[in-house]
């Protein structure tokens, strides 16, 4: 039950009106994940390719939560097929999350069960900061569930990051669901101040706190809602940056085994059905970064 679940398109994924675009895409992961690589362009990667994003394009491509509306994006920039390799140019402006989702989108069509997950990687830099990333991960009729990093199919990204493994099977002690990250902290005795969007003197971003954001957009894309990264509900009382409640951290302790290891389809889905907490409302507050805070009901 669970890999036909994943097989079937979400709301986020789905390309809707525009499915005839996929048409004669290759089945295999690791070619639809170099078509999602040529196709988009990280937010941050403008220096690397040597471009600088019109600002319009910075500031809200990656706002788009929905995979038809940024297949629109894309081929009214180009309308040439997916296939074909994009000029930096015409790519769409997004972050991990979108080349997640395409990827995971195009691996549904194809009926490779696929889904997003959400965590953190100690692959982009050699410092031991685990950065706030989104990755695939795909059914391996041979091997199951693997993690998969779209961003990194281009051999421009491999050699300028060298992370050391295939991109289509990424180890599992170098990406950690945000689940296993809180058991790190929590059990490991690992420094809460390598996890979070950038170390803390660069800002909140980091920490218990944020770890357990990235466990509720797990959980909640382990249920095929996959939310954008700033899409927020649920949290515990405070500001970013300040200490979890103890009752919080209890709570999550128990929370976090079920988006750890092995996953347990009939947990994941019953925990986003019944906790209040944990399930991803109607509504929810998008703190953009560029654009700033707003209430954002999902479709």
């Amino acid at each position: 039950m669970s890999l036909a679940f994943h097989t079937t398109q979400s709301t986020f994924s789905d390309p809707g009106e525009l499915a005839h675009l996929y048409t004669g895409l290759p089945r295999d992961p690791a070619q639809l994940a170099r078509i999602t690589r040529d196709l988009l362009i990280h937010r941050m990667e403008g220096e690397l390719f040597g471009h600088t994003h019109p600002a319009d394009r910075l500031h809200n491509d990656a706002e788009t939560r929905y995979i038809d509306d940024i297949l629109r994006i894309i081929v009214a920039r180009n309308d040439a097929p997916l296939g074909q390799r994009r000029e930096v140019g015409d790519r769409f402006v997004g972050t991990c999350r979108d080349f997640a989702l395409l990827h995971v989108s195009l691996l549904r069509h194809a009926g490779v069960p696929a889904r997003v997950r959400v965590g953190f990687a100690d692959y982009f830099g050699s410092d031991g900061f685990h950065v706030d990333h989104v990755v695939t991960e795909y059914w391996d009729d041979g091997r199951g569930w693997l993690l998969a990093d779209a961003e990194l199919a281009d051999p421009l990204l491999t050699d300028h990051w060298k992370p050391g493994f295939d991109p289509m099977d990424v180890p599992r002690d170098r990406f950690l669901v945000a689940g296993e990250a809180w058991r790190a902290i929590r059990e490991d005795g690992a420094d809460p101040e390598t996890f979070g969007l950038h170390p803390p003197e660069q800002g909140p971003f980091w920490g218990e706190r944020y770890v357990c954001g990235n466990i509720r957009l797990d959980l909640a894309a382990l249920n095929k809602v996959e939310t954008l990264l700033w899409d927020v509900w649920g949290e515990a009382e405070g500001e970013p940056g300040d200490p979890l409640p103890e009752p919080a951290r209890l709570f999550y302790d128990r929370v976090a085994p079920a988006v750890s290891g092995a996953i347990s389809f009939d947990a994941v889905r019953t925990l986003f059905a019944e906790d209040d907490v944990l399930r991803t409302p109607k509504t929810v507050t998008c703190y953009a970064p560029f654009n700033g805070p707003s209430r954002v009901t999902l479709r």
